[in-house]
């Protein structure tokens, strides 16, 4: 039984993870551009940073 509540909990946090990542707008949007600006440039990843000049300046 012990087993099944352990699984049962893997299981719900991986369904809520993934609902997490659908509240992102999609890299390159309008919002997703907005949003990067809000964020700290130190926090940024190389890959933000990447598209971030080419969907957002260029």
């Amino acid at each position: 039984m012990n087993k099944i509540k352990q699984l049962s909990f893997v299981m719900m946090m991986g369904v809520a993870v993934v609902s997490m990542q659908g509240c992102s707008p999609e890299v390159g949007t309008k919002a997703w551009c907005e949003e990067l600006k809000e964020k700290p440039k130190g926090d940024w990843t190389a890959n933000e940073a990447k598209d971030f000049a080419k969907h957002c300046i260029f």
